[in-house]
């Protein structure tokens, strides 16, 4: 205890707190206090208004999506609009909440030092209110929306959110690129409009192309009776080419956007198991040993 008391020692004369050897008054310990229950409370002010303002947005977005009425947004672009308003909401409060924290925490702060932060903060300004700009752009003229598989740049994926400043892109190994919207120049949208479906199935040269693409079609026929998912039933197209192992037969279609690959892949598998079950042959190459005699005389 006694040595507590060497440590800590109070001067209710000089109202003073004694910590080893240094005096702190009691008033600047009350504004220090006072000041972080200001920075406290201005946390949580914006924790609340993030959290209360994502509530709104998403029941926004629902109605959006779940309305009939003619001039509601379509669930893409419903979805779109919040992930950006949710954006614009975080930033707007995380620059009030910052502003009110420095004017807590500098309340005496000199017009010199303020001039020069303005300075400061105006040139780092200027890529934000470009990524903002260009943001609105794209969101307007619908360059993509939340959900469409685009390629920006080097970088290919399904778009996951657009912000004030950012859009969010994930790969389809399952990597997240955050690409500034200042920096976007050129986009190439995979989503808009119907997507082609094509395969080519190759046969041994020994088979009846005929019976092939017969049993080629009637697989399609029946694949695509209960699929909402195929616009324009595949069928096939003809013979398109003569490979070393092979003929080559194609087959063509159209399917509603992201549903493409899944089709063709549901289409390889039963083509294979038809061909299996008519025992029409796919080729496949046999490793030959090739002998080379050095002795041989010219």
């Amino acid at each position: 205890m006694a040595e507590i008391n060497k440590i800590f020692s109070i001067d209710f004369d000089k109202e003073q707190l004694i910590i080893g050897s240094i005096p702190i008054k009691f008033q600047t310990i009350n504004d220090i206090l006072w000041r972080l229950f200001i920075i406290l409370g201005i946390v949580f002010i914006m924790y609340l208004a993030i959290r209360i303002g994502n509530s709104i947005i998403d029941k926004f977005v629902k109605k959006q999506i779940e309305s009939e009425h003619r001039f509601t947004m379509d669930e893409k672009k419903a979805s779109t609009i919040g992930e950006l308003l949710k954006s614009i909401l975080r930033y707007t409060v995380y620059f009030f909440g910052i502003v009110g924290i420095l004017s807590g925490l500098f309340n005496g702060i000199s017009l010199t030092f303020a001039s020069i932060g303005g300075v400061a903060v105006g040139f780092g300004a200027q890529s934000i209110v470009k990524d903002l700009i260009n943001g609105v752009f794209i969101l307007f003229e619908d360059q993509y929306a939340v959900s469409d598989y685009v390629t920006i740049g080097q970088f290919s994926g399904i778009v996951e959110s657009i912000g004030i400043r950012t859009t969010k892109l994930r790969d389809f190994s399952g990597d997240i690129h955050l690409i500034p919207n200042g920096s976007i120049s050129t986009v190439t949208n995979h989503s808009r409009g119907n997507m082609r479906v094509m395969l080519d199935i190759e046969i041994d040269y020994e088979e009846n192309v005929d019976k092939a693409i017969d049993l080629i079609n009637r697989v399609c026929d029946s694949y695509s009776e209960d699929n909402n998912d195929i616009i324009d039933k595949p069928q096939v197209v003809g013979v398109t080419s003569f490979s070393q192992t092979g003929i080559v037969i194609r087959l063509s279609g159209s399917a509603k956007p992201m549903m493409q690959w899944a089709i063709e892949r549901d289409l390889r598998k039963k083509i294979k198991v038809e061909f299996d079950k008519y025992q029409i042959r796919i080729p496949h190459v046999t490793p030959q040993a090739t002998t080379i005699n050095k002795n041989k005389e010219a």
